[in-house]
């Protein structure tokens, strides 16, 4: 039984893993072979297109909208 348990658990975080791994790639840059050899520009890159993975993901839920006429009535 807890093996069961901690391969449903294993499961499910590589799940979310693999996602995160494939919103990455929509960047072609990374899914295409890299032929720039100088040192640490592979890293960048991949650092880059984790940014734009996390701003894609972040604008994707909207943001706490707000009444600025009711904020104003009521101070």
């Amino acid at each position: 039984m807890p093996d069961r348990f901690l391969n449903h658990l294993i499961s499910s975080v590589r799940i979310v893993v693999e996602n995160v791994i494939a919103g990455v790639k929509r960047c072609r840059i990374v899914k295409d072979v890299f032929r720039l050899t100088k040192a640490g520009i592979a890293d960048l890159v991949m650092e880059i297109a984790c940014g734009l993975h996390n701003l894609r993901v972040s604008c994707r839920h909207s943001l706490p909208t707000f009444d600025v006429l009711s904020l104003l009535s009521s101070g």
